[in-house]
């Protein structure tokens, strides 16, 4: 086995949980890292915390969210990336298992595992775990699942490792893109990972190898208070749909089996998310084009 490296990138923002987070990516097993943290913390505090760790990257960046995200994943110089977010936490094994899965088979293109929820006190809560077993799953079947389930099982950034080879042919501009619809402000995560895997495989780990951390009181994306585009993770899931149908990979009978489904979800999520409502009437004005024999 070769040793290739490994940009671990830490895009910033929140202190409170930092120097644990940091700590977890000095402290892995594989030794051929970098670990580049991209820091938009409107304090000095996590400057100060990278500048007692010799080796540790630093770049201040005025860009927020999702840009933010952006500049640390082109930062890495690695044959492979591994995102870690501000606050969660890698298991010490995690990036030697994740190159071992990614050496097993060139087709391999995205890596992810299973991973555990964590509280504000690194209190486990939940566990989560896609399969039952390890294996490779074809992209466009990874694809199909996260459409017609409307759900994302690989989890957060901090649950993958990609090769920065297929990160530059997207191109920053593409990656939060699928077809004709922008994922920028919601399901932005999943969109990459369809992405990244396309024209290959995923591998899922089954074992716990992050630990993602779940605080209401943070600025994450995850906390409906914080995240003015929350609704997106929600209605993101219908322009899936509709993406889906245009790239071929489900099927005119697939799209249409899920109009119930769509249906119910937006009266369920419609009141408190408006984005639903939008997302409900181009999945309807798409279908009212497709011919009646479409494939």
């Amino acid at each position: 086995m070769s040793y290739p490296k490994v940009s671990i990138v830490i895009p910033s923002y929140k202190a409170i949980h930092f120097e644990a987070c940091l700590r977890s990516a000095i402290g892995q097993s594989y030794l051929n890292t970098e670990i580049l943290v991209s820091d938009n913390c409107p304090t000095e505090d996590i400057r100060d915390i990278c500048a007692r760790f010799p080796g540790v990257i630093y770049q201040r960046n005025s860009v927020i969210r999702e840009d933010n995200v952006l500049s640390a994943l082109y930062s890495g110089k690695g044959v492979f990336i591994k995102p870690l977010f501000d606050d969660d936490i890698l298991h010490p094994f995690c990036i030697e298992r994740m190159v071992a899965a990614m050496q097993m088979d060139p087709k391999h293109q995205l890596v992810f595992s299973a991973t555990q929820v964590i509280n504000s006190d690194n209190e486990r809560t939940e566990t989560r775990r896609p399969y039952e077993a390890s294996g490779s799953i074809a992209a466009r079947d990874m694809y199909r699942s996260m459409a017609l389930g409307m759900r994302n099982f690989v989890g957060e950034f901090t649950s993958i490792m990609f090769r920065r080879e297929k990160l530059w042919d997207i191109g920053w501009k593409d990656l939060f893109r699928i077809g004709t619809h922008d994922f920028t402000k919601g399901l932005a995560d999943l969109a990459t990972y369809i992405n990244l895997a396309r024209g290959g495989n995923a591998f899922y780990i089954d074992e716990e190898l992050s630990y993602f951390r779940h605080d209401q009181r943070l600025q994450s994306n995850s906390n409906p208070a914080a995240n003015p585009n929350f609704g997106n993770c929600f209605s993101d899931y219908i322009d899936l749909l509709v993406v889906a149908h245009q790239e071929a990979i489900i099927s005119r009978d697939e799209l249409l089996a899920m109009d119930q489904q769509v249906a119910v979800i937006t009266v369920q999520l419609g009141n408190v998310f408006p984005q639903m409502g939008q997302s409900r009437q181009r999945y309807l004005d798409y279908i009212a084009t497709l011919p009646a024999d479409a494939a």
